[in-house]
């Protein structure tokens, strides 16, 4: 090869190094992002050149300049919080609800009045306290549920689901909405444009036909394939709404061979939780659908009767709030545990803050058990877990594998007093980049009924124990490392 060839490629090297520099200063520096996923970023950028850089484009950039997102939340402020908590609510009425949350305090423990309070002050939701809440934790048993109350409704059926399949749940759930679509009641379903993106495009057209409506958050390619919707609502007649992890496909009825047995949560509510369900569709149809917006009125919030229930808030978070409601919800129940703290979640990486969190209250002497999949559905995102994990055995937190099929469950349970359901993983994902929606609630008896089939599917766990995890094979700690290493871009 001559010289001046080996000159021209060396000159061809140093310019796209020179811009790959340039790119990474640009796009990664000037945004306020984790330094850990700063670096992550950059060891992709640097290693793959060009390459890296359309890799960032695609998924990499923060949300939280993203000037639609900006827009979306103060106009959500503006607008519909406006609408259900100060519209709707004369001042006697909010100083009652002041005055019983300071009066339900000693029924949910004092130390827990602060987690309130936070979820209250920076996610715009009220505590409500007359809610009627049964859980499932089978998708055979919590379609039934739905399909019992889709085939009641009278006036609206809004669903949002980031994954609905083509399959036969999908098909049979499609059936019952286009019956009661063409009975006249409204219908609106609202799912991911990424999750949904292999669905046919006229799969959705008899509903249409019927005079149903349908719209796809976010199509893929056209915003890049982060911020997505992981939200999963269903909301009847303003009466009855759904909210955990189930979407809608045959896996979820554990029917697939891939996955077995299908182990998850979700939750039915009966009461004014109902009516932050579904503000939160109403808030996202809006920003999505292009035509047939959703008008506030008050059919969609009835007037129902009151009762002493499960005391919950209805939490959302993502690219589109200011703060982290969700994760800062589970940092301050951790970090206010005295006897125990029951996680489950499928994909473990956290971020320095509930790590430590977790890290601290194992060496404070409180009960810390994690339950993973052990037939994970993202084998690099399982290694990640794994590295985490490891270094929680250290300070005593108990760590499990669940076999018995695959576990979705994102539930965390504090000392028989609080719990959290929801669509939020314990991951920087679910942190920063996901739409998710959660509810806590406060309340000893659901808490423990949760805690009970926590304790239940450990039976049907494998433990990881340091003895295990310090034997494992040279290869699985190399799979660790690298995924490890770029966990914060996971």
């Amino acid at each position: 090869m001559s010289t001046q060839v080996l000159t021209v490629m060396a000159y061809l090297a140093l310019v796209i190094l020179v811009i790959n520099v340039f790119l990474a200063s640009l796009m990664v520096f000037f945004e306020r992002r984790n330094p850990a996923s700063t670096w992550a970023w950059l060891l992709v950028l640097f290693f793959i050149p060009i390459f890296g850089f359309l890799i960032y484009l695609i998924f990499g950039k923060n949300g939280k300049q993203e000037k639609m997102f900006r827009e979306k939340e103060e106009y959500d402020q503006k607008v519909y919080f406006k609408y259900l908590f100060h519209d709707r609510h004369s001042i006697e009425k909010i100083q009652r609800q002041k005055a019983l949350i300071e009066s339900r305090g000693r029924l949910v423990e004092a130390e827990y009045l602060t987690d309130l309070a936070y979820l209250h002050l920076n996610s715009g939701n009220w505590m409500t306290f007359n809610n009627k809440v049964t859980a499932f934790s089978r998708g055979r048993d919590k379609f039934e549920a739905l399909v019992r109350d889709i085939r009641k409704a009278k006036k609206f059926i809004h669903l949002e689901y980031y994954i609905w399949r083509g399959d036969k749940l999908g098909g049979r759930l499609l059936e019952e909405l286009i019956k009661k679509a063409k009975e006249g009641v409204e219908v609106r379903l609202l799912y991911d444009g990424m999750g949904n993106s292999s669905l046919p495009k006229r799969y959705f057209a008899k509903l249409h036909e019927a005079g149903g409506f349908t719209a796809a958050f976010l199509p893929p390619f056209i915003v890049r394939l982060n911020y997505r919707n992981h939200r999963k609502l269903c909301i009847i007649d303003g009466q009855v709404g759904y909210i955990g992890g189930f979407n809608v496909g045959d896996e979820y009825l554990g029917i697939v061979k891939r996955y077995g047995p299908w182990r998850d949560t979700h939750l039915r509510f009966e009461g004014d939780a109902v009516d932050q369900m579904q503000i939160r569709f109403i808030m996202d149809w809006n920003f999505t659908a292009k035509s047939g917006a959703v008008a506030l009125e008050d059919k969609y919030f009835p007037e129902r009767d009151q009762w002493d229930g499960v005391e919950t808030q209805i939490v959302s978070s993502g690219p589109d709030t200011q703060w982290k409601n969700i994760r800062n919800g589970y940092f301050k129940m951790m970090n206010e545990a005295e006897d125990h703290i029951y996680l489950t979640t499928p994909y473990f990486v956290p971020d320095d803050g509930i790590f430590e969190a977790l890290r601290v209250a194992a060496l404070s002497g409180i009960d810390v058990r994690i339950i993973i999949p052990g037939n994970p559905d993202h084998i690099f995102v399982y290694w990640a877990s794994m590295s985490y994990l490891g270094e929680l055995l250290e300070a005593g937190v108990r760590c499990y594998q669940y076999e018995k099929g695959f576990i979705h469950a994102k539930t965390l349970c504090i000392d028989g007093l609080v719990a959290s359901v929801g669509t939020a993983n314990m991951d920087v994902r679910s942190f920063d980049l996901n739409f998710e929606v959660n509810a806590f609630m406060f309340d000893a008896g659901l808490t423990r009924s949760l805690e009970a089939d926590f304790l239940r599917d450990l039976e049907s766990s494998v433990e990881i124990t340091k003895d295990w995890y310090y034997r494992r094979k040279w290869w699985f700690k190399v799979k660790e490392a690298v995924a490890r290493l770029i966990s914060p871009m996971l």
